[in-house]
């Protein structure tokens, strides 16, 4: 429970934070370009909010609603998700979006995936200059990586070490990694000191999605770090004589070069006497250990961050700007190249709701982690919104560009049909999208 949590506070921060940051933008250059703003409101408010006031001499009144999946900026003389036909029906007022020149009610409409855009990029640069840039290079990772079935399947084999994805170099473990195996023609991998090539099938990307297994892990050994205690007294590890920076080389004679290979064993021996075989300062040798009931040795292990080296980019202040607008646009570009995917029936079946944005969030609270995935979500939104569906910011830019290029006005009418019709498609992609949240919660 607590857990969950963290991940929904974290989440609710970050979309308000996104969305106060994207409805300021039309916000702002509504009022530049003098059309009067009638709400400001985080969240959606229907029948009542939870909060709201409106300065002495001001047309907007600002507020919080109950229903948190958004929020919007209600712009005179707009047709937007409020629907207000009565208003629309009027003869138009200066004041108004619609009496505005077809060039500044498109400023004002892509104001809001601009200033998201800019905020990602500014969160990265100030996540760069506070904290710098750690990883573990994969170089570094000397026994390699374990993969899934499904890269077995292709040639990979376990204590590979990546390379190179065609020409480019493969100089970290992530998104960017994955993306350059999935839509590589080969992949070179050093295997017992020797470079290999494996060829990728073209249809990689479906078969990832489509086996649900995932790409890799890091592959290292299980390393004491510390011993632990139990409520009752001495841990087992501690009653076998084990110290920290013990390596676990073997357990009842099956060897177990790393972490998972022991964790499988354990998992299938609970409550039990077992051999293990331990590498002490260049010397072997074998203790008798008694598991938990739940399958536990009772030590802290290091992790693969701990035994390999690690490699840090310090950014001063100036220097975060182009190294976070670099980051910024990248990960846009690499949204943006797997969107193609979410056209494929492996790729439909991925797609996530809120559940599925939640899971970005770690588990524990940390700030770092937030910044990195609210920029992240920034891109996101400004990339969904620019998208031309009706009831979207993109939907509304698109309408305007016809307006610019036709010389002459979609009819209100049209616009309200558009809008309705682009409403119901986004509830649907909704609805689907959390559908598979639960689905995958309560069958798989």
């Amino acid at each position: 429970m607590e857990t969950f949590l963290v991940k929904a506070l974290q989440l609710i921060l970050s979309l308000s934070i996104l969305v106060l940051v994207h409805e300021f933008g039309h916000f702002i250059f509504a009022r530049i370009f003098k059309v009067r703003v009638e709400k400001f409101y985080l969240f959606f408010d229907p029948w009542f909010s939870i909060f709201k006031f409106k300065p002495k001499n001001s047309d907007t009144e600002y507020g919080i609603g109950w229903l948190p999946l958004g929020g919007y900026c209600k712009i005179s003389g707009m047709i937007d998700e409020s629907m207000d036909k009565e208003a629309m029906a009027q003869p138009p007022k200066p004041y108004e979006f619609r009496s505005k020149p077809a060039g500044q009610r498109l400023m004002i409409m892509i104001a809001g995936v601009l200033f998201n855009f800019l905020l990602a990029l500014f969160i990265y640069s100030m996540v760069l200059f506070t904290w710098g840039d750690t990883y573990l290079p994969l170089k570094n990772v000397k026994a390699g990586m374990d993969y899934s079935e499904t890269f077995h399947n292709v040639g990979f084999q376990d204590g590979d070490i990546l390379l190179r994805a065609d020409d480019t170099e493969l100089e970290r473990f992530g998104e960017d990694c994955f993306r350059y195996v999935l839509n590589a023609r080969t992949v070179t991998v050093l295997r017992d000191g020797v470079e290999t090539v494996i060829p990728i099938p073209e249809d990689m990307a479906q078969r990832v999605m489509r086996d649900k297994k995932g790409f890799a892990s890091y592959r290292f050994p299980m390393v004491v770090r510390e011993l632990g205690k139990t409520e009752s007294g001495e841990s087992p590890a501690t009653d076998a004589g084990l110290q920290p920076g013990d390596t676990i080389k073997s357990v009842n004679g099956i060897a177990t070069p790393t972490y998972y290979d022991v964790a499988e064993i354990l998992a299938e021996h609970k409550d039990q006497d077992l051999t293990v075989g331990i590498s002490r300062g260049g010397d072997r040798q074998e203790v008798v250990l008694h598991t938990t009931a739940d399958g536990r040795m009772g030590f802290f292990y290091y992790s693969p961050f701990e035994l390999y080296r690690m490699v840090t980019r310090t950014y001063g202040f100036f220097e975060s700007f182009p190294a976070g607008i670099m980051l910024g646009v990248n990960t846009l570009k690499g949204y943006i190249s797997d969107m193609k995917y979410v056209f494929t029936k492996e790729g439909a079946s991925s797609l996530g709701g809120f559940g599925t944005i939640g899971n970005l969030f770690p588990s524990e609270w940390n700030w770092q982690s937030f910044w990195m995935k609210t920029a992240f979500l920034s891109i996101i939104l400004a990339f969904m919104n620019i998208l031309p569906i009706p009831a979207l910011d993109g939907g509304h830019v698109m309408f305007l560009l016809y307006e610019v290029i036709a010389r002459r006005k979609p009819s209100d009418k049209f616009l309200e049909y558009a809008q309705i019709a682009g409403m119901v498609l986004l509830f649907a992609l909704l609805i689907y999208a959390n559908g598979n949240d639960i689905f995958r919660f309560f069958f798989k």
